[in-house]
């Protein structure tokens, strides 16, 4: 192996072991450089290159790491309780698409109430846009948002603001142009798993002992030398290792060594959700803070849609379902799967409720719509603000999607720039994909979708910023919501003296979340269907505490929303819940009631 630099000069590098290689070359931060095996006449990129000037086939580039100058010394770290996360895709939060751009912007998402923002991969790709997912270079920023500097300067600034900020990354799998780690070993892949994108990463066959170090560096590298205070591991169910301790271990162990002293959360995406990823070290688990609750959007998207197909047809959109993932976070923790005729989940009990991250969309979920419409294109505004009103208010950590809390009208469609065979393969992929739901295409439609390669699909996808005043409604729902959730002790509490809940109606339910002397107690009533009238609800949930009535502290309803207003709920003592609102109620006074009525008794 030679080191060779743009000027032309090669230095040998001299063999060690494991497949190593070792030298000293004169050069700099700034000097770009390639490497070249076996006297080959085409040098390649170095596959821990930190920077790719010129793309994923281009030569490498030094960076000096040391050479940023921080201010976030007394940046203490985070732990997931409390906190509302973003997800960001840097290429179209804003129209320019870069580091600086969405850095201007950090202020006012700090200003509503986000506290954690999380960047979708920034891995090296091919081509002038893409979502991220098909990463090549693992330690290398994208030249497409700027230089590794800005990445910098972006979590630089979000801590000064107060903000937190994780990167997703990717160790499933590798993108299919550009990668070139084969050429280096056969080792860092396997047959011995069936992969979904792909060649498995071997993690646990002969060789791969360098293999594990190379993603577990990783993990560090980022924590490390860009101050990220965690990581979102893509699609862990495709991490595939049968060595004693799991490769995804490693890499939280590796994250948390990057960070010192510094505390960092570790999120993983799990299909499968097997909760023995967030269970502790020392109770055979894999040490990480959460995990992404499919379940819970399913459930979401059924009640709001009526569309029970594909992957979302093992839920019913059904009151107790919602009960159910507030309490214990999955809905299938070991029950059959029909969809996928197999057994799904673990046991969550004893886990935090912080440890699920809830959300109503995300930016698989939305580009799956085939139109990669927004949710709230899809259901009505009342429904979409009483479950926008859920997700902010239930004990999980909530997730919102870029332009969500403005009701963006942009799609987010699947994009990705790639050369005419496997553009041709991805739009072939994409159309079968979306056949299993036979509601959102029929074949002519398929003919139809969007081109992920075609710029304007990308385009398309970029936000409007200035909907955050011309959507008001949307954004004063958000802003009010974290508001409540931040400074209301109950909520804000995350449950911690337990939440519990009870089916009203087919279509409404209530949650009450709980005090530790039940005189503060809080009540979440949502319904999705029309409006439902009962004299009396025999359900001790929700009698007030003693000696207090309950009042609206907050409805889906308020005009400012968009709603039309929220009528008397206790006309004449009777329950009157309105329907497609989200209400939560505290203790009051007690009301002046009407005359007493004549009260008949049976006797014997």
């Amino acid at each position: 192996m030679d080191v060779v630099l743009a000027s032309g000069a090669a230095t040998p590098l001299q063999s060690e072991a494991d497949g190593y290689f070792s030298g000293l070359v004169d050069a700099g931060a700034g000097t770009r450089y390639q490497l070249r095996l076996d006297n080959a006449d085409r040098p390649l990129p170095d596959p821990a290159s930190r920077f790719q000037p010129e793309g994923p086939h281009g030569p490498s580039e030094i960076v000096d790491p040391r050479a940023f100058q921080w201010t976030d010394d007394d940046w203490p770290g985070v732990t997931l309780p409390g906190h509302v996360i973003y997800e960001m895709h840097i290429g179209t939060f804003t129209r320019l698409g870069t580091w600086a751009a969405a850095s201007s912007e950090l202020r006012e998402l700090a200003r509503i109430g986000i506290t954690m923002i999380e960047v979708m991969p920034v891995a090296e790709f091919e081509g002038r846009f893409g979502w991220g997912y098909d990463g090549v270079d693992l330690f290398a920023p994208s030249r497409l948002y700027g230089r590794p500097d800005d990445l910098r300067r972006f979590v630089d600034a979000a801590h000064a603001l107060g903000l937190a900020v994780i990167l997703d990354v990717v160790y499933n799998h590798l993108g299919p142009a550009g990668n070139y780690l084969r050429m280096f070993s056969p080792a860092y892949f396997t047959s011995k798993y069936e992969n979904e994108w792909g060649e498995a990463i071997n993690f646990d066959g002969a060789g791969a002992r360098p293999v594990r170090e190379l993603f577990a560096s990783n993990a560090r590298y980022w924590i490390e030398e860009f101050h990220l205070d965690g990581l979102r591991l893509d699609a862990t169910q495709q991490i595939f290792d049968d060595s004693s301790e799991h490769i995804l271990a490693e890499i939280g162990r590796a994250a948390r060594t990057g960070a010192r002293e510094r505390p960092v959360v570790v999120i993983a995406e799990n299909e499968t959700q097997e909760t023995k990823l967030i269970r502790p070290l020392e109770l055979g688990g894999y040490g990480l803070d959460a995990v992404w609750n499919d379940d819970f959007h399913h459930s979401v998207m059924v009640a709001l849609t009526g569309r029970a197909e594909a992957y979302y047809g093992d839920t019913r959109g059904e009151p107790q379902e919602f009960i159910s993932a507030s309490k214990y976070g999955y809905l299938f923790q070991g029950q059959h799967y029909a969809w996928q005729q197999q057994r799904r989940g673990m046991p969550s009990w004893g886990l935090p409720a912080s440890a699920f991250v809830c959300y109503l969309q995300n930016h698989d979920q939305v580009a799956n719509s085939a139109r990669g419409l927004r949710g709230h294109q899809l259901t009505s505004p009342g429904r979409w603000r009483a479950m926008t009103a859920l997700m902010l208010l239930m004990p999980a950590t909530p997730m919102l999607f870029q332009g969500q809390e403005f009701g963006a009208s942009a799609p987010f469609l699947y994009f990705a720039d790639l050369d005419a065979e496997l553009a041709a393969a991805v739009r072939k992929g994409r159309s079968e994909f979306l056949t299993q739901f036979p509601s959102l295409l029929d074949f002519e439609q398929q003919t139809s979708l969007d081109d992920p390669g075609d710029a304007a699909t990308f385009e398309r996808c970029k936000l409007d910023l200035t909907e955050r005043q011309t959507h008001g409604g949307f954004y004063a729902l958000h802003v009010d919501l974290l508001r409540l959730r931040r400074e209301d002790a109950v909520f804000r509490s995350q449950a911690c003296w337990g939440i519990d809940g009870a089916v009203l109606s087919p279509s409404a339910f209530a949650l009450r979340f709980f005090t530790e002397d039940h005189q503060d107690d809080r009540l979440l009533i949502v319904n999705l269907g029309a409006d439902f009238d009962r004299p009396s609800i025999p359900e001790p949930l929700l009698a007030p505490p003693l000696e207090r009535d309950w009042a609206v502290r907050w409805s889906s309803e308020d005009p400012i929303y968009g709603g039309t207003g929220t009528p008397d709920l206790w006309p004449l003592e009777s329950w009157h819940i309105p329907g497609e609102t989200a209400l939560v109620l505290a203790a009051g006074p007690r009301r002046t009631t009407p005359a007493q009525k004549r009260v008949r008794r049976r006797t014997a």
